[in-house]
């Protein structure tokens, strides 16, 4: 897939290379877009990628003395969907970072990536579109701060030059007086791509009434995914809400001026129209729970992560950069299941085809590859990840726990013992991937609840059981760690 894999440790080596190299390399995060348009080729000419992942301090959410919060370029949606400052002064952001995939995908996506993959549909633009966020970009001529509004030429493409990298976003925090909230419809629940997204920010002056709906509008910020070739704001709608209250009208009338906004086209997802009359809904839903005083909407206070306690954090990479060719017997040094492994010539693979082909664990399996089924699911650093959207590399120095490693001292793992004796399994392809987002939750949660464990599972897919042996397993795991 790539010819050149390069593991940094400072952005002065990322920008080296990508300056050198230009529009053949790229930087790689969680690389869970990136990997699968590098096997689709949809990234023809790309032949280098440039892990960041090592990179300190990339990794923070931070609020200045301005009262502007800062996000660096490894911030995963995880990690904002457990932010406090995230949740408290820029809560539509946080729920679409939670309706971002599954656990396994939000441990690996970032946010940064989200936005430079410029997908119309991607569900963190709109809130960070409607918080007015900028980007600051780097290369080694300079740096520059480009406002969202002007990050996107079009569909999937942004105004990023050759050797530029990303490297902070920033916006300004919601103050007390703002509310807001982001809505999104799929055709499922989890795993799903926008149909329509919406994010909506409102300003009241809280000193003229007492209750939400009868404070009047100071400002109003409506962004739709979704609904064109870039993320849109409503301007219309936005202009209209100002000076008026929440009102059942005022909210009617805003939502018919957001279509105004929207240029939908068919596709498999829905039709145009269909996406125009759900624009309104979207804003109309919005607005009527922001005036409830129920903006958190869908976004739940203890969400399940399947992180760990390192929350994902992988180890520092000592000494100078590692090159990884695909050519090369360059090796790759990793530990898997606490054993130590030096493989070569896997250097172009993803982590998955490594540990089966090359280490020899089969128990991990490859069911979509693409990250849709979770049958890949391993601990990468502590963390649940799906496999197939890990460039085999980012193994190098790094801690992984496969299925086989579950068991100790001959002794089954408590949701391995608990899929036995639930008779949990039929065809048991999904198994792997679930016991080890089951043995993750247990780790994270010691009793979880049955709404934590079908969270957990989210981005696990079985065809034959129906789930419920399956949940009365982890049901069981609960209570054999009691």
């Amino acid at each position: 897939m790539w010819q050149n894999y390069y593991s940094v440790t400072s952005i002065d080596e990322a920008l080296d290379i990508l300056e050198a190299q230009g529009e053949r390399a790229r930087i790689i995060a969680g690389g869970t877009d990136l990997i699968l348009e590098m096997e689709r080729k949809v990234r023809r000419g790309v032949d280098s990628m440039v892990d960041i992942t090592r990179v300190p301090g990339l990794d923070r959410i931070a609020l200045d003395e301005n009262g502007v919060i800062h996000l660096g370029p490894l911030v995963t949606h995880n990690a904002c969907v457990a932010s406090k400052l995230i949740v408290e002064r820029a809560l539509p952001l946080a729920e679409a970072c939670w309706e971002v995939g599954a656990p396994q995908i939000r441990n690996r996506a970032t946010v940064a990536g989200n936005l430079i993959t410029a997908s119309p549909a991607n569900d963190t633009i709109s809130p960070l579109m409607a918080l007015e966020a900028s980007v600051t970009l780097r290369s080694k001529s300079g740096s520059r701060t480009v406002p969202l509004e002007d990050f996107y030429a079009d569909a999937r493409k942004t105004v990023m030059r050759p050797g530029e990298m990303l490297i902070d976003i920033s916006f300004p925090a919601m103050a007390p007086t703002q509310k807001g909230m982001f809505i999104k419809l799929a055709l499922r629940r989890a795993q799903a791509i926008s149909v329509v997204n919406a994010a909506v920010i409102v300003g009241l002056d809280s000193g003229r009434g007492a209750a939400i709906d009868e404070q009047p509008i100071t400002e109003a910020h409506i962004a739709l995914g979704s609904v064109a070739p870039t993320i849109v704001r409503a301007a219309e709608a936005e202009a209209f809400l100002v000076g008026r209250t929440l009102s059942a009208e005022t909210i009617a009338e805003a939502a018919k001026l957001a279509q105004t906004a929207a240029k939908p086209i068919d596709d498999v997802r829905g039709p145009a129209w269909y996406r125009r009359e759900m624009v309104s809904e979207a804003v109309a839903r919005a607005l009527r729970s922001i005036a409830a005083g129920r903006e958190r909407g869908r976004m739940p206070d203890e969400p399940v992560m399947l992180w760990g306690e390192r929350r994902g954090a992988p180890g520092a990479l000592l000494g100078k950069p590692v090159s990884h060719t695909d050519s090369g017997n360059e090796p790759i040094m990793t530990r898997v299941n606490g054993k130590e492994y030096t493989v070569l010539e896997a250097n172009d693979k993803t982590l998955l085809r490594l540990l089966r082909e090359d280490v020899g664990l089969t128990g991990t399996k490859e069911g979509c590859a693409e990250g849709e089924c979770g049958a890949c699911t391993v601990f990468l650093d502590g963390a649940a990840v799906m496999s197939c959207l890990v460039p085999a590399p980012r193994a190098h120095g790094a801690e992984i726990v496969t299925v086989e490693g579950l068991a100790s001292n001959g002794t089954l793992h408590p949701i391995q013992q608990a899929f036995i004796d639930e008779a949990a399994v039929q065809c048991g392809y999904c198994t792997p991937g679930l016991l080890m987002a089951g043995a993750k939750l247990l780790e994270e949660r010691p009793h979880p609840t049955k709404w934590d464990a079908e969270q957990a599972i989210t981005g696990n897919l079985c065809r034959c059981t129906g789930y419920y042996k399956i949940l009365a397993a982890f049901e069981k795991a609960s209570r054999t760690r009691r």
